[in-house]
């Protein structure tokens, strides 16, 4: 796989936070998300192009280990890229860091498995898009941030 990943960089808001201040454990969920749909962009791949030949995909697990507090307004930077690839599930990795020093924030996987939409069962991953998971998206930086540094 890339040795260089992919980085998505956002903003935390304020509703995202909790009591304590930081960022709600289940938020990174959605962050984790919000970064596949980029990554899978950056690979010229995006969810209606894969809807439009039938297939999805779906997250069968998913494990994320916090590191460190983010905080509202903090610039946060995922890095993200294919981890293992079966016949029929894929494994994308995810290194949130604070865009600012890279302070590891938190890790993921996710665990996805391809898709057919009708009848919906497990489909093997289509060759364009297992060399564009091989391939990576390297140096391919998308900032929803405004984020004027780059570490």
């Amino acid at each position: 796989m890339s040795s260089m990943p992919f980085r998505y960089r956002f903003r935390v808001r304020y509703n995202e936070c909790d009591a304590q201040r930081v960022v709600f454990n289940a938020r990174y969920a959605d962050y984790v998300d919000l970064a596949m749909t980029e990554f899978m962009r950056a690979l010229g791949r995006d969810y209606l192009a894969l809807l439009a030949r039938g297939l999805d995909n779906q997250v069968v697990k998913l494990t994320l280990e916090w590191q460190g507090p983010a905080h509202f307004d903090e610039v946060l930077e995922a890095r993200v890229q294919a981890l293992r690839l079966g016949r029929t599930s894929f494994t994308i990795g995810y290194d949130i860091v604070r865009a600012d020093d890279g302070a590891p924030i938190c890790q993921a996987e996710a665990v996805y498995v391809m898709m057919s939409g009708e009848p919906l069962a497990k489909t093997p991953i289509p060759d364009d898009l297992r060399a564009c998971f091989e391939r990576g998206a390297p140096g391919v930086v998308i900032d929803h941030a405004g984020h004027a540094g780059s570490p």
